[in-house]
């Protein structure tokens, strides 16, 4: 993989010099707002999906649309951003993924019509699927030892902490705003990200024989787009049209010959033998189930509380503010513990308190309260989430040697954001085709199954790697 450094600075560490701390520091600030611009996009629109179906027309199956649009194309793609920035250099790459980000998100704010905007979110996932690899790559290129754990330790937390704090920001947007404006307010970060980028004197490290596999990216793009599809337009249609099972088939068929594919390609974009690891890919399969159950929830609480609780988006957004609270005041100390304890008992205990959240959700009714009967449940699952993340994502990398750490977080955030992708494609089936109470309640059980399944894997497939006599 390609590296990424100033030339003046070059894998010096950080106790030599303060201007490579500074420099370190600058580099840090970079990775995580070119991230966070693609986290935060994730989910802030989950809070106006309201807006826009009355806007734009189109129901539960445009929501549906406008989330799973952007993370097909950012949960595929994010697979080859490695051999792209490979063979064209990370700060050139990261600057075309801001670029486009950019553009895309000002596209989407003046959608005139649904699929306008559906389109519009497509190519947002896929310039954001350039941002978040990138961004890792300076810093696994710019920090070493200790410092460089700390460093995607903080990348992580504030990542993480864009998936909670979009609803809260959307929701004051779409309230006293407009929805569009839900959008529009990345312009911010991604120009100043880019004046970074200009003023930081960062050189690209290319590698002229780097080969990009475009035909697996399409082949995983058109294959998870057409099963997608399927789950998403089922509930319309039944299992029965040509119109569902022929792009399902089809789809399976084409993700399927994608993964044949990766076992011979020269230069894979999923390289298969990372799964031979035992904390590799049972971190992953720990991760679909956890991630899916997120983005189910992230969803559907916050439109849950607009259609049916009657709140403001505001108010909705508000609503997962104790779990943002909790991330950010324990997140960094769950992640020292586990450096010294090791990750299972964290991944064990933290998806299981985030299931039992999750059941809490069952109290609200048609007498709705936020205090007795949703805030409980966001203090629980953000206890639980702050003892998850950071374990997760050490037991994950920690797992594969540091020269492959860039595709083995690009795999584990693919594997995120298609688990989140699968979970909103099956949202009609879940909530038996609206999301009244009884949905509501169908959906809180789900997410429950899911977090508690991310747990119990957790417990039988993670092991605490040896600690050494000094650490003992």
């Amino acid at each position: 993989m390609g590296t990424v450094t100033d030339e003046h600075h070059t894998q010096a560490p950080a106790s030599v010099t303060g201007r490579m701390a500074t420099t370190q520091r600058y580099v840090l600030w970079i990775a995580v707002l070119a991230s966070f611009v693609a986290f935060l996009d994730g989910t802030i629109v989950n809070v106006a999906l309201p807006a826009i179906s009355d806007e734009l027309g189109g129901g539960i199956t445009t929501q549906q649309w406008v989330v799973d649009a952007y993370l097909i194309t950012l949960g595929a793609l994010i697979l080859v951003a490695g051999s792209v920035s490979d063979a064209y250099g990370r700060v050139l790459v990261l600057r075309i993924g801001l670029i486009g980000f950019g553009v895309a998100s000002l596209a989407i704010a003046a959608a005139p019509t649904a699929e306008f905007l559906i389109v519009a979110r497509g190519f947002q996932g896929a310039a954001g699927a350039f941002l978040v690899p990138s961004s890792l790559a300076l810093i696994t290129s710019n920090f070493t030892g200790s410092a460089q754990s700390r460093a995607i330790g903080i990348w992580t937390a504030m990542t993480t902490s864009a998936m909670i704090v979009g609803p809260l920001i959307g929701g004051i947007l779409v309230d006293f705003v407009s929805w569009r404006w839900a959008f529009l307010i990345n312009v911010v970060p991604i120009g100043v990200t880019l004046m970074m980028l200009a003023r930081g004197g960062f050189h690209d490290t290319r590698h002229p024989d780097s080969s990009i596999d475009w035909i697996g990216a399409a082949l995983c793009t058109f294959g998870l787009g057409g099963m997608v599809y399927a789950l998403i337009e089922q509930p319309d249609r039944g299992w029965g049209s040509p119109a569902i099972w022929v792009p399902l088939v089809l789809g399976a068929v084409l993700f399927l010959a994608f993964v044949l594919r990766q076992r011979t390609v020269r230069h894979p974009i999923l390289p298969l033998d990372l799964f031979r690891v035992r904390n590799f890919w049972t971190g992953n399969v720990a991760t679909t189930f956890i991630y899916g159950a997120l983005a189910l929830n992230g969803l559907v609480v916050v439109v849950y509380l607009q259609e049916g609780a009657g709140l403001s988006a505001t108010l909705a957004g508000l609503a997962s503010l104790p779990m943002t609270i909790l991330m950010i005041l324990f997140s960094s100390r769950v992640g020292a513990l586990s450096g010294r304890w090791g990750p299972r008992f964290f991944m064990t205990v933290g998806p299981i308190t985030m299931g039992i959240g999750a059941l809490l959700l069952l109290t609200v009714g048609t007498d709705f309260s936020y205090w007795w009967q949703v805030l409980p449940s966001m203090i629980v699952m953000g206890a639980g989430l702050a003892l998850t993340v950071a374990p997760l994502t050490s037991a994950i990398l920690g797992a594969i040697e540091p020269e492959r750490s860039g595709i083995a977080s690009a795999v584990n955030n693919a594997v995120a954001r298609v688990a989140g992708l699968i979970a909103i494609a099956l949202l009609a089936t879940i909530v038996g085709g609206a999301l009244d109470l009884d949905g509501f309640h169908r959906s809180a059980i789900v997410t429950a199954v899911l977090m508690i399944a991310g747990g119990i894997t957790s417990f039988f497939g993670i092991r605490n790697p040896e600690r050494s006599p000094d650490e003992a």
